[in-house]
C-alpha cells in the first residue's frame, strides 16, 4: 500500500506538481518505538533529586564539641563513593539523633555508597546501615501479612556422583580435540579409553572441572554453562559476556567469573561471584588489570575492604582463614612478609627482609607450611641469591627456617600431604634437582640431589611420594619418574614435544600430551603408570586438552582406611584376578559377548524356575497328589525289574594246546 502511494506521488511529481509531505489524518507517530534500547534507557526522567540521597543509621550520637570530628570521619568514609553535595545531621536536646542524610552529585554514587558502606563497622558499638532515601516508599508498601514464596518445580538432574559408583573404579577425564570442535568424556581403562559422552562444539575455548568433580564448566562468548549427571545435562548457566577465567569455591557452592569486556563505572562486572544452585549474581567487582580469579576468596569473612599500602602480592592459605602478603622496601623501611588471620586481622607473623628484588608465595596443599621464595641482592656481592623462607604454620609463634641457594631457580613444588619439597636450579645443560625434608626438630635436610637433568617442571603425584620431572616444550619432552621415599629413578623416558603432564586423582596413572594449542603436529596423549611404564598411546586429530575429573574427599574414617591397608593383601588377590582377566588375550568384543550370553542365560533360567514353581500345583493335581518332583517320592509303588541285553562278543585265541 505504501509503495502504491509512493508511485502515485512520483507520478504527480513527474506531472510538474510538488508532492505532498503532510501526514495523513489517521497517522500515529510511533518513532520512539524504533529507537535503540540503550537510547531509551538514557532518556532523561523526571526527578526531584531524592534519588541521590542516602540515609545512614547507627551513627554515633554526639554533642557540638564532637560534631566536627564526626563529620570529618563521615566525609572520609563516604566521599570515596562520589562527591557529596549536601549533608544533614538531625539533632535534639543538644545531640545528634543517630542518623544522617547525605546527598551525592549523581544517583550512581548513592547506589555505590549503599552497596559498599552498608554493614560498615565503625567501632564495637556502631555498625552503619545505609539505604537510599527512595527506598522508604518501597518499605512503606510492604504488606503486613507474610506471603509464602511460590514453590519452584524440582529439577531432577540425575545422580551427580554417578561416576563414583563404577564397579571397576575407573576415573574419568575430558578431552578436547579437532582444534576445539569436539569434546568427549572418557573412562580410563588400561586396555583402551571408554567413551562416556561426546559432543560437537560443546565449548568455544576450553573446559574446567569443579573441585569435587560434580560439574563440568564450558566456556562460551556469552558466559559459562555447567553440566552434570549421568547424561551431562545442562544444570546452570551464567551470563557474562567475554568470560575468560573462572574459579570454583572449594565447596562448589560459588563460582567466580572474570571478563575484561563488561566492566563499567556504574555497574562493576569485571569479576562476578555467582551462586551455583540458583544461578543468581551475588556481587560484582571492578578490575583495573587482569588478576588471577583464584585469589578472590574470603569475601563473606571480611565484609569490608582490607587496605594494605604498597602490597605487591598475596595468597590465601588452603587450610585456614589466613592470608599471606608481602610489601617491598620503601626507603629505610625493609620489605616484609605478613601472615594475617581473618576476620580478626591479627598479624600472627611478620618477617622483615632486606635487599629484596622479588618474592613468590608457595603454600603446601594442606596449609601446613608456607614457602616464600625471596630473591635478594646482598650488598658487596654480584648476582641474585635466593632464600627459601619456610614458615611452620602448625607450630607455636610460626617459626621460620631458611634455605639459601645460589644460581637460577627454575621451579619449586611442595609434596601434597607431606613435608618434602623439590627445587630445580642451575643453568642448562647442568640443571640440578634437590629434594628437601622439613623435619619436626626444626631442621630442613637435603635428602638427595640429581645433577644434569633435562627438566623445567615438577609434577608431584596427588598422594605424594612419587613425582615426574619433565622437560616440556623446548626440552623435547624428557621424563624422569622418581620415588622420593628413597630418591630412586624408577624410569627415564621421553614424549617428544610434550606440553602438559596430568596426574589422575588416585596417583596411579599420569598422562603426558602434545597439545595442538602449542604444537601443530604429533598431537596425542600417552598414559603411563606412576612407575613410568607406558600403557597407551592415543592419537586424536588436533588434540587440545585433557583434564582428569577430580574425586571428592573419601567418606571413610581414618580408622577404616587403616583397616583397609591392614587387609590389603586380601583385597589384592581379587584385584589381581580382575587384572588378569582384563589382560587376557580374548578381545574386548568377545568378552562382552560372553558376558551378554551369560546374562541372557541367567535371565532365562530365572524365568524357567519361576514357571516351574508356578506349575507345581497343576502337576500334583494331574498326578493324583503324588509329588514326582523328588526322586524318592512314592517308594512303596516302585517295582524292581532287571533287564539283560547283549553288549559285545570278544574271541580270544588261546594258541596251540
Amino acid at each position: 500500500m505504501r509503495d502504491t502511494e509512493n508511485m502515485e506521488a512520483e507520478m504527480e511529481y513527474d506531472d510538474g506538481e510538488e508532492p505532498s509531505f503532510s501526514d495523513p489524518e489517521d497517522f500515529v507517530d510511533d518513532s520512539d518505538q524504533e529507537l535503540l534500547e540503550d537510547v531509551l534507557r538514557d532518556k532523561p526522567q523526571e526527578a526531584d533529586g531524592i534519588d541521590s540521597v542516602v540515609v545512614v543509621d547507627n551513627v554515633p550520637q554526639v554533642g557540638p564539641e564532637r560534631l566536627e570530628k564526626l563529620k570529618n570521619v563521615i566525609q572520609k568514609i563516604f566521599s570515596k563513593f562520589g562527591k557529596i553535595t549536601n549533608e544533614f545531621y538531625p539533632d535534639a536536646d543538644g545531640k545528634t539523633k543517630g542518623y544522617i542524610f547525605l546527598e551525592y552529585s549523581a544517583p550512581s554514587h548513592a547506589h555505590e555508597a549503599v552497596k559498599n558502606a552498608d554493614g560498615y563497622k565503625l567501632d564495637k558499638q556502631h555498625t552503619f546501615r545505609v539505604n537510599l532515601f527512595t527506598d522508604f516508599d518501597k518499605y512503606m508498601s510492604i504488606c503486613d501479612e507474610w506471603e509464602a514464596p511460590e514453590k519452584q518445580p524440582f529439577k531432577d538432574f540425575g545422580n551427580l556422583r554417578h561416576w563414583l559408583e563404577d564397579p571397576d573404579c575407573r576415573d574419568q577425564y575430558s578431552v578436547i580435540y579437532d582444534s576445539g570442535e569436539r569434546t568427549g568424556i572418557f573412562a580410563n581403562d588400561v586396555k583402551e579409553p571408554i567413551e562416556i559422552e561426546e559432543r560437537a562444539r560443546w565449548t568455544e575455548t576450553y573446559v574446567r572441572w569443579s573441585p569435587k568433580g560434580t560439574y563440568l564448566a564450558t566456556f562460551h562468548q556469552r558466559g559459562i554453562a555447567l553440566w552434570g549427571g549421568e547424561k551431562f545435562k545442562q544444570i546452570q548457566r551464567f551470563s557474562h559476556q567475554g568470560v575468560q577465567l573462572i574459579d570454583f569455591s572449594p565447596c562448589e557452592r560459588y563460582v567466580v567469573t572474570f571478563s575484561p569486556l563488561m566492566d563499567t563505572k556504574d555497574d562493576p562486572q569485571a569479576i562476578i561471584i555467582w551462586d551455583v544452585l540458583t544461578g543468581h549474581k551475588k556481587r560484582g567487582f571492578h578490575c583495573e588489570s587482569s588478576c588471577p580469579v583464584s585469589e578472590i576468596q574470603g569475601l563473606r569473612i571480611l565484609r569490608k575492604s582490607l587496605k594494605i599500602n604498597g602490597i605487591k602480592d598475596f595468597s590465601w592459605s588452603p587450610g585456614d582463614n589466613i592470608i599471606a602478603f608481602w610489601v617491598p622496601e620503601d626507603k629505610d623501611i625493609p620489605a616484609r612478609v605478613t601472615l594475617m588471620q581473618l576476620p580478626s586481622r591479627n598479624e600472627i607473623r611478620v618477617r622483615n627482609l632486606f635487599n629484596v628484588v622479588d618474592c613468590k608465595l608457595h603454600w603446601q596443599k594442606n596449609g601446613d607450611y608456607l614457602c616464600v621464595k625471596v630473591d635478594r641482592t646482598p650488598k658487596g656481592t654480584q648476582g641474585v641469591v635466593t632464600n627459601f623462607e619456610i614458615f611452620r604454620m602448625r607450630e607455636k609463634q610460626v617459626p621460620v627456617d631458611v634455605v639459601e641457594m645460589k644460581g637460577n631457580i627454575i621451579a619449586f613444588a611442595w609434596e601434597p600431604n607431606g613435608s618434602k619439597f623439590a627445587v630445580l636450579h642451575g643453568e642448562a645443560p647442568r640443571i640440578n634437582v634437590s629434594f628437601y625434608h622439613v623435619k619436626n626438630n626444626g631442621k630442613i635436610d637435603l635428602i638427595k640431589m640429581f645433577d644434569k637433568q633435562q627438566a623445567n617442571s615438577i609434577f608431584w603425584s596427588p598422594q605424594g611420594q612419587f613425582l615426574v620431572l619433565a622437560g616440556l616444550r623446548s626440552m623435547n619432552g624428557a621424563l624422569a619418574f622418581v620415588d622420593t621415599s628413597d630418591c630412586t629413578m624408577m624410569n627415564i623416558a621421553e614424549h617428544y614435544m610434550a606440553s602438559d603432564v596430568e596426574w589422575d586423582p588416585t596417583g596411579r596413572y599420569v598422562v603426558t600430551s602434545v597439545s595442538w594449542w602449542s604444537h601443530k603436529v604429533d598431537n596425542a596423549f600417552w598414559l603411563w603408570t606412576f612407575q613410568g611404564r607406558l600403557l597407551q598411546k592415543t592419537n586424536k586429530e588436533r588434540f587440545c586438552q585433557l583434564l582428569w575429573r577430580p574425586r571428592p574427599p573419601s567418606l571413610l574414617t581414618q580408622e577404616q582406611i587403616k583397616l583397609i591397608k591392614k587387609d590389603l593383601k586380601k583385597y589384592s588377590k581379587i584385584f589381581e584376578q580382575k587384572d588378569r582377566l582384563s589382560q587376557s588375550k580374548a578381545s574386548k568384543e568377545l568378552v562382552d559377548k560372553r558376558r551378554s550370553m551369560m546374562e541372557e542365560y541367567r535371565k532365562y533360567r530365572e524365568r524357567a524356575v519361576d514357571m516351574y514353581n508356578e506349575q507345581r500345583p497343576l502337576r500334583l493335581e494331574l498326578r493324583g497328589g503324588v509329588n514326582t518332583d523328588e526322586l524318592d517320592s512314592n517308594v512303596d509303588d516302585w517295582e524292581e525289574e532287571t533287564i539283560e541285553f547283549f553288549i559285545n562278543e570278544e574271541i580270544i585265541p588261546i594258541g596251540d594246546l
